[in-house]
């Protein structure tokens, strides 16, 4: 039988947790960010919306605070993100760079950058300089390598600009150009998914990685910006980033990412 001491104590716990649960929703805030279609990190139509918002959203949720994006064309997505009267604090997935305009949060993933090439015609080179022999593709808006992003920039590395991925490894596979600058995960995804047989045939992975670039949240540089970033960095120390990405791939890609 229990005891009228004992109920009391099971009463004021359980007060105790309601007034926990009540103050939490009482102080939970909505970052609001905005993204672009680039799976599987982000994309409206993925499941979760893709892995970046998912480690993103389990990180705020460590801290009581819950996460919303609006999907654009990439420019339009950094450009909203900072025009004054949206109710945006930022826009995300972003390699870092220097910038007075956005604060950067602590790492949400790594992104392996990466060339692709036609099979029939590999791209051979040591250093980034001896890719200037190639024409290369790129998406407009997106940050590559320093190196690499100064040299098209000057003029030594012919380059051509597209507006997605898709379209450079349709322009590799008939070989307009010699190679298109991806991230490599990217280009597994829009490969698994294509029909089109000449990019499943023709199309493969150089050897050489560009880089291994962290992604990051990019916050805008004003008091708002400023206590998201914080938020997110303490949600961040509680959650392990790369378990929450192999956990999503396995949920969701296991066929992509095998």
């Amino acid at each position: 039988m229990v005891s009228i001491y004992n109920l009391r104590k099971v009463l004021l716990f359980a007060l105790f947790g309601l007034l926990s649960v009540m103050d939490n929703s009482v102080n939970a805030k909505t970052l609001a960010l905005t993204s672009l279609e680039w799976p599987p990190f982000s994309g409206e139509s993925l499941p979760e919306q893709g892995a970046s918002i998912f480690i993103v959203r389990e990180a705020l949720a460590k801290m009581g605070h819950e996460l919303e994006v609006d999907f654009y064309p990439w420019n339009r997505a950094v450009r909203l993100a900072k025009k004054k009267g949206n109710n945006y604090h930022g826009y995300f997935p972003e390699y870092e760079y220097d910038t007075q305009e956005y604060l950067f949060s602590e790492a949400i993933g790594i992104s392996p950058l990466g060339l692709i090439e036609h099979k029939d015609k590999p791209l051979l080179w040591q250093q980034v300089q001896d890719l200037n022999r190639y024409s290369l593709g790129v998406v407009d808006g997106y940050i590559n390598t320093e190196q690499l992003d100064n040299m098209i920039s000057d003029g030594s590395q012919k380059a051509e600009s597209v507006t997605s991925d898709i379209q450079n490894l349709r322009k590799v596979a008939v070989k307009r150009i010699d190679g298109a600058v991806i991230d490599l995960l990217v280009f597994k995804y829009l490969l698994h998914q294509t029909r089109a047989v000449k990019l499943k045939s023709n199309l493969k992975a150089n050897d050489k990685l560009l880089a291994n670039k962290w992604l990051f949240v990019a916050f805008n540089n004003s008091p708002e910006g400023i206590f998201w970033r914080e938020t997110l960095n303490q949600g961040l120390e509680r959650v392990d980033i790369e378990s929450l990405f192999k956990q999503y791939t396995q949920r969701h890609f296991t066929q992509v990412f095998d």
